[in-house]
């Protein structure tokens, strides 16, 4: 039975996956085990090796030369130690994507548009990677220069399994797990293994059994289906596309969350199930873990957040939804997106506070 091939994400992600990128993931497992057995302190430097192998192999010599030079210009940065300045410098990285010119160049480099995008993909996640360890390094003591050097930077930036799609990890919580030393069991990791294995096998399924059978993106790109629907019947179909997306997170972000594992690190929890969430706000702290602690930690915390006034928590949440908006390309249905996000968040935060005024409480 022929799937739905409207899903563009699935269908990029496994067609990559299938071609290059799982056999690159093995090659990380395998350096990254026999370096945890062999050369345990020098873990971190063979896995940064690896991971620039890799992106050199399947970027090329102009992509892997862009990721670096991106990381070599936000560490210039930072070295003024100003968090403003290292933000507009991400802010400027990231708009360098979305120039005409720019992306005309970088097209010529490849012979097919999935490796444009791949680039493309690729240096997105980098830029949230770049920023992190520059904003880190904008707040770390002088003692802690060593743990925050140029090279920690590119073991973190291509340190593999997190390096195409994510999932996003914090550079201190990378940092200090990465120099963590511990005993090493290969009877453990391997059963870590197996049952990964087993556990993303039983999810990519699934996927593909929704992606064969229900056509649910295939019915959203027509209007005349959704026009004769019911109200039930639409409700069923947004369910079924969260749901959907739900289970595809799960095997992409569940293969680097079991390598993350293999390799000794504490991998965001993977996304909750849509149906057990009734709030906007347990939405954005439990499905992209990585991503809201990236958000929470960089810019809610710093503009004030919920310890601020109330127009100081409307504006950091704005500022964190607008962010979200422009990372992910800018278009202006994100713009609505995220401002339907905020403004859901704002609704439910504010309901919270008036139910929390002992009067109400009482009287309900």
């Amino acid at each position: 039975m022929p799937q739905d091939p409207m899903d563009f994400e699935w269908s990029y992600w496994i067609e990559w996956g299938r071609e290059r990128i799982l056999w690159l993931l093995a090659g990380h497992l395998l350096v990254s085990q026999v370096s945890r057995l062999l050369v345990e302190k020098y873990k971190p430097w063979c896995l940064m090796v690896y991971g620039m192998a890799a992106c050199w192999l399947l970027l090329g010599i102009k992509g892997f030369a862009v990721i670096l030079l991106h990381a070599a210009i936000s560490f210039a940065v930072a070295q003024f130690q100003l968090s403003l300045l290292t933000w507009l410098c991400s802010l400027i990285l990231l708009s360098t994507l979305r120039i005409p010119a720019v992306e005309e160049t970088k097209r010529k480099w490849y012979d097919t548009e999935n490796e444009y995008y791949l680039l493309l993909f690729t240096v997105s996640v980098r830029c949230l990677f770049c920023t992190s360890f520059s904003l880190e390094y904008c707040w770390h003591a002088p003692t802690q220069k060593s743990s925050h050097s140029f090279p920690w930077m590119l073991a973190y930036v291509f340190y593999y399994p997190t390096f195409h799609n994510g999932p996003l990890v914090n550079f201190d919580e990378f940092s200090k797990q990465m120099r963590r030393q511990e005993a090493f069991s290969v009877k453990t990791n391997l059963s870590i293994l197996i049952v990964g294995i087993i556990r993303i096998f039983f999810w990519w399924c699934l996927a593909e059994l929704m992606i064969h059978l229900m056509y649910i993106h295939a019915l959203y790109s027509s209007a005349l289906p959704l026009e004769s629907a019911s109200y039930w019947a639409l409700g069923g179909l947004a369910l079924a596309q969260v749901l959907f997306f739900y289970v595809k997170y799960l095997v992409l972000y569940g293969v680097p969350a079991l390598l993350l594992r293999m390799d000794g690190l504490k991998p965001p929890a993977l996304p909750c199930c849509v149906s057990l969430m009734h709030s906007f706000t347990k939405m954005w702290r439990s499905f992209d873990v990585g991503l809201h602690r990236f958000l929470v930690r960089y810019i809610y915390v710093p503009m004030g957040g919920s310890q601020s006034s109330l127009l100081g928590t409307l504006l950091s949440t704005a500022l964190t939804f607008a962010f979200v908006s422009y990372w992910h390309g800018g278009q202006s249905y994100l713009w609505y997106w995220g401002a339907l996000n905020w403004l859901g968040v704002i609704v439910e935060n504010g309901t919270k506070r008036i139910l929390s005024i002992s009067v109400i409480h009482d009287l309900i």
